[in-house]
């Protein structure tokens, strides 16, 4: 908190970002919005040791202890949203419980993809969902983070966290375009367990249908808060010994056997 370069530099790509705006364009049937939060991630990923080095390690230490501050508040804002909007959540409540089940589709995708790519043990972690925080600790208390499925399960939070936001948000914007999803089925959708996420997804949707901001944003926020509960019991329960009955089978696939240990290392 007392870095006072850092919150200078946030405030400049702030107003930057503030500055450039909404800007959206067709993609096909699509519509692709770009919201200033993408230029300010962009803006901040610029300012590192591997670019421009205005910032220095420690300075991005230092932002990384105020993330869950940040989200803290973000979440307390929607938390005010979904208190007006109850009875809509309430009656939409079976949707936003079975939708947990598309947390399947996340093995059925990525087990193959990730076995074709020449990963091994590494699928488990990597492909057995969208590894946001509850993952990383199932899959740490489970085989522990310096395992390979551990390594799997870090490499995807990773990326998550650097792409996507930028994937989720241009994905949901492209989806409204197309006009086949009602806007709340959308914003439902976007609550995969992950604040930016949702924020970037739901910050999309509201620039196409700003009359409906208010309830998707709430939609968005109850359905990332059942992802973070119900989507880890998915895991346990379904997901993870989906993910190992898979990888087993695609192993076979493509090595013709089952892979021993001394295969896997």
């Amino acid at each position: 908190m007392k870095n006072i370069k850092l919150h200078i530099l946030v405030a400049i790509m702030i107003a930057i970002a503030e500055v450039i705006g909404v800007k959206s364009f067709k993609i096909g049937p699509g519509k692709v919005v770009l919201l200033p939060m993408l230029y300010a991630l962009i803006l901040g990923v610029l300012t590192t040791p591997s670019f421009l080095k205005i910032t220095k390690q420690k300075d991005m230490e230092d932002a990384g202890s105020l993330i869950g501050l940040t989200l803290m508040l973000l979440m307390a804002r929607y938390g005010t949203l979904v208190g007006p909007t109850l009875p809509k959540i309430i009656s939409s409540s079976p949707a936003l419980i079975l939708q947990e089940f598309g947390n399947l589709g996340t093995v059925l995708l990525g087990v193959p993809l990730a076995v074709a790519l020449g990963l091994k043990r590494e699928t488990i972690g990597a492909a057995h969902s969208v590894a946001r925080e509850p993952n990383v600790a199932l899959i740490g208390e489970r085989f522990g983070l310096d395992s390979p499925e551990g390594r799997g399960v870090m490499g995807v939070y990773i990326s998550g966290t650097v792409f996507g936001t930028i994937f989720v948000g241009l994905m949901a914007s492209f989806l409204a375009g197309l006009g086949i999803f009602h806007p709340y089925a959308l914003a439902m959708a976007a609550g995969v367990g992950s604040a930016s996420m949702m924020t970037a997804a739901v910050g999309s949707l509201s620039v196409i249908y700003p009359e409906l901001a208010d309830q998707m944003a709430a939609f968005g926020a109850a359905s990332n808060m059942l992802s973070g509960l119900d989507g880890l019991y998915m895991s346990i329960w379904l997901a993870l010994p989906m993910t190992e009955f898979l990888y087993k089978k695609c192993c076979i696939l493509k090595y013709g056997h089952v892979l021993t240990k001394e295969e896997e290392q």
